[in-house]
């Protein structure tokens, strides 16, 4: 027998379950994995809210490093031993050992660690979407990237000053401010003390931005448009805050013929073509130095719920990573 996080229940922190499970086999086309790191995101807890429903009981958890322990008779590429990460449903990472089909990993190249691989594969994929993919960016655009100390947010900072961006950052505190700026932020807003819109208008002397990446959902839907020159994006990739309300689509006419989009990973990484070569830029702009991925928390995989009840009340910074 194995152990995993799972619930029977959704709810709170407190539904999470450190229960036995039987592994079993890997089929033909998937690997058996022990896991020696684990990422926590966000959509970790919209799966155990309900938010985003789930069969249940249910595992949990979309990203993980370990080691290839069994292979599927028609599996290619990858042997026992390999080191491998990865960010794909259907969840199960919160796990001692799992099965995962083998076009869903990549392996890990040597100079990344399991504990940094295991923190950045689905923020760091996500970054690559949101600034290679959604919003090409490129030297002296100007960017606003909310709630930017957090896993995504850092490296999207990190990131888009590789490549000559201006980056404007929402954060909460002003020790978060401080790591943003840190990490590639030229402009640190505390939000809960300055009105970010304003500021905006302020840094741009009035144009305003070609972008905005917003984690962050019902708190700051409404302001983020005011950011946007006509034509921009607005690029609504969580909720941390709550569900977006409905919207009257004659909003984005009113306020410059503006673009909506509410991407997920899974959708930009759909092949493992696609899988793959995200995860190559992802990996050679972190072995390059331009971005590094900071962990400010690790737990016990076993006191999963104490850190889903630091990231929801917004204690965390940077990556949390989970240890089996």
């Amino acid at each position: 027998m194995s152990k995993a996080i799972r619930f029977h229940q959704t709810g709170g922190p407190e539904v999470l379950q450190w229960d036995d499970i039987n592994v079993g086999e890997p089929s033909e086309n998937q690997i058996l994995v022990r896991h020696t790191a684990i990422g926590l995101n966000y959509i970790d807890t919209y799966h155990r809210s309900g938010l985003y429903p789930l069969p249940l009981p249910s595992a949990i958890g979309m990203e993980a490093a370990g080691v290839i322990l069994k292979v599927g008779a028609n599996v290619k590429g990858l042997t026992e031993g390999d080191r491998i990460a990865y960010a794909s449903p259907p969840p199960g990472s919160y796990s001692e050992e799992r099965l995962i089909d083998a076009d869903k990993v990549v392996t890990i190249p040597s100079g990344v660690s399991d504990e940094t691989a295991a923190a950045m594969m689905l923020k760091g994929l996500t970054a690559q979407y949101l600034i290679r993919q959604i919003h090409k960016v490129s030297s002296g655009d100007t960017i606003l990237i909310h709630a930017a100390a957090g896993g995504v947010g850092l490296i999207v900072c990190q990131w888009a000053k590789a490549l000559g961006a201006n980056v404007i950052g929402t954060v909460s505190t002003e020790e978060k401010a401080i790591l943003a700026k840190a990490n590639g932020c030229d402009y640190p807003v505390i939000y809960t003390k300055e009105n970010f819109a304003e500021r905006v208008m302020d840094i741009t002397n009035g144009e305003k931005l070609p972008v905005v990446f917003d984690s962050i959902g019902k708190d700051t839907f409404e302001k983020s448009l005011d950011c946007l020159k006509p034509l921009g994006k607005m690029v609504s990739f969580g909720q941390a805050s709550g569900p977006i309300p409905p919207v009257d689509l004659g909003v984005f006419a009113q306020k410059g013929s503006l673009f909506f989009t509410r991407p997920t990973l899974f959708n930009y990484a759909g092949t493992s073509a696609e899988l793959r070569d995200m995860s190559t830029d992802l990996f050679s702009v972190v072995e390059s130095g331009h971005v590094k991925i900071q962990i400010d928390q690790e737990f016990p995989l076993s006191e999963a719920r104490a850190a889903h009840e630091a990231l929801e009340s917004r204690q965390t910074t940077a990556s949390t990573i989970l240890i089996p």
